[in-house]
């Protein structure tokens, strides 16, 4: 009888939401997908954040991916070639490319799309100081010239996390890449219908009837993007109970991160299945604002890392062992860039340590700004945990609770908290994202062009830039190790842990892909 009111009453709230999309719910080419948080903002090379990033996914296309072992491959591109002095990459794009408005994608498209993305993206910026000019040979072929070799080219424009070089028509790629653009026409596997779409309600995407994917099968974010269904409406549900229990109700089909502590509830459904689709899990970070006051003192930035302890905040957020790991290594443990942090940081906190360093460093017990993020269930109690801690090691903490893109909005305002700035915020990353010291935008420190927080640290870009220079495998991780270690040095951001969850859908819905991104290409539904 509760199982069954429980369900009545899911259908009942997931009908204001669904309720628009009329007849086609009963058809079996419609997949209804809950993303982690809503989606305002609908240009990826803009925002970091990841609904934007997923946003990218479904109407855009890249000149290559990452397959399922992270290795990247062509994608737009049919071929491309490198000159014997490696420093001409020619590269030639796939014949039947076009934008959603059926003019074909060209040479002068891609070169303005990887200048936007190069001045936004820490991959794409170290990309940037390498290249030398672009030219277009024809519509359908283009080289890059590099100033010197670099050894990143390929890893760079296959990037498949935030902010993703997504391929945009010339005129749209122009737009500042500081300013967000108002087009959604992009080449990828589906359409943006924005006349039916309603932030806030849902987000509507249609199959694209010319898409040509490529002939390998899918693998990852690689080869063939072949879409199953005709539709997938992105449906907006904050509450993550109501999620659990529209998907129970079959009122909706895959929801990308239910929270941990409704996964037993989920293992229970007959009609539900859960997915890994993200093997290499995530990692919680917090980061400074270095510009403002008292983070702008590196020995206070140093007293709150002394206060970490990850534990804390993976039982607090995860819960359960089997999806979370205590790692103090920036680059992800397991992987091959992993090294510990040194004398226990991260792992067993010294207060005292910290209250000594902000007597040293002359902190005058004024509140620090930490944002906390309350719409993003995996998110909501990281803030209170380094709250908590942080007053353990001395600090006066102010959190002031809002929802993630209120969030994603404010992080941007460099100016002092009394001008709506701010001092401190947590987020999370795909694995995919921070496997080594290029790819990590939280390493990168020049200043102004840095992410948000805008560390400027002369002697981590020297070490980024060796790093991105080495062809020597073992030297590129001793210079891993080394940019690690500058990183704690001068408090650059703290790393927080570790952790792994499964997404869910339906037992009628198939083919989802493992990757670092939840897309929607060859999911059946039946």
């Amino acid at each position: 009888m509760k199982k069954m009111m429980r369900r009545t009453l899911a259908a009942m709230a997931a009908g204001a939401i669904l309720a628009t999309a009329g007849p086609a719910l009963a058809q079996g080419k419609v997949l209804k997908f809950v993303q982690n948080g809503n989606l305002t903002i609908l240009d990826p090379i803009w925002t970091t954040a990841y609904v934007t990033r997923n946003h990218g996914y479904f109407i855009y296309d890249t000149l290559f991916a990452s397959d399922e072992n992270n290795v990247v491959k062509p994608q737009m591109v049919d071929k491309y070639d490198v000159s014997a002095d490696k420093l001409t990459w020619t590269f030639t794009l796939r014949d039947g490319l076009e934008w959603h408005d059926g003019t074909p994608v060209t040479s002068e498209d891609c070169i303005a799309s990887i200048k936007r993305w190069g001045a936004r993206d820490a991959m794409g910026q170290k990309l940037m100081d390498f290249v030398k000019d672009y030219k277009a040979v024809d519509a359908k072929t283009f080289q890059m010239i590099l100033k010197e070799p670099y050894g990143l080219v390929l890893d760079s424009l296959g990037k498949p996390s935030s902010q993703v070089p997504f391929m945009m028509p010339k005129k749209v790629a122009e737009t500042d890449p500081f300013k967000q653009i108002d087009s959604q026409i992009g080449s990828g596997p589906f359409i943006y219908v924005n006349a039916e779409s309603k932030p806030g309600e849902k987000h509507v995407y249609n199959k694209n009837p010319k898409y040509k994917p490529r002939a390998e099968p899918p693998s990852g974010l690689a080869g063939g993007k072949v879409v199953k269904v005709d539709r997938v409406e992105i449906i907006e549900m904050p509450d993550p109970q109501q999620q659990v229990n529209a998907i129970a109700a079959g009122e909706i089909d895959v929801i990308e991160q239910p929270p941990h502590d409704l996964i037993p509830i989920l293992k229970k459904e007959k009609g539900v299945t859960l997915f890994n689709w993200n093997p290499l899990g995530h990692q919680f970070i917090y980061r400074f604002n270095w510009l403002q006051p008292p983070f702008n003192n590196p020995k206070i930035r140093q007293a709150a890392l002394l206060t970490i302890r990850q534990e804390d905040y993976l039982k607090a957020t995860v819960g359960e062992p089997e999806y979370y790991k205590v790692c103090t290594a920036a680059f992800i443990c397991g992987t091959p860039n992993a090294f510990d942090a040194p004398g226990g940081l991260f792992v067993k906190p010294d207060f005292e340590k910290a209250k000594a360093l902000l007597k040293e460093a002359g902190y005058d017990g004024t509140p620090i700004v930490l944002m906390q993020s309350t719409t993003l269930p995996v998110l909501t109690n990281v803030a209170p945990v380094t709250k908590a801690l942080l007053e353990q090691g001395g600090f006066k903490v102010d959190m002031q609770s809002m929802d993630w893109q209120t969030l994603v909005t404010r992080r941007t305002n460099k100016g002092p908290v009394g001008q709506g700035g701010w001092n401190i915020f947590h987020t999370f990353s795909v694995a995919a994202d921070i496997l080594n010291p290029i790819a990590t935008s939280y390493m990168v420190a020049n200043g102004d062009k840095a992410w948000f927080g805008w560390p400027t640290d002369p002697e981590m870009e020297k070490l980024r830039d060796a790093y991105a220079k080495e062809t020597d495998p073992a030297k590129g991780k001793a210079l891993a190790k080394a940019v690690q270690d500058r990183a704690l040095e001068t408090a650059q951001y703290g790393w927080i842990g570790q952790w792994y969850g499964p997404g869910a859908m339906r037992s009628n819905v198939s083919g989802w892909l493992k990757a670092p991104v939840p897309v929607m290409w060859n999911v059946e539904k039946k």
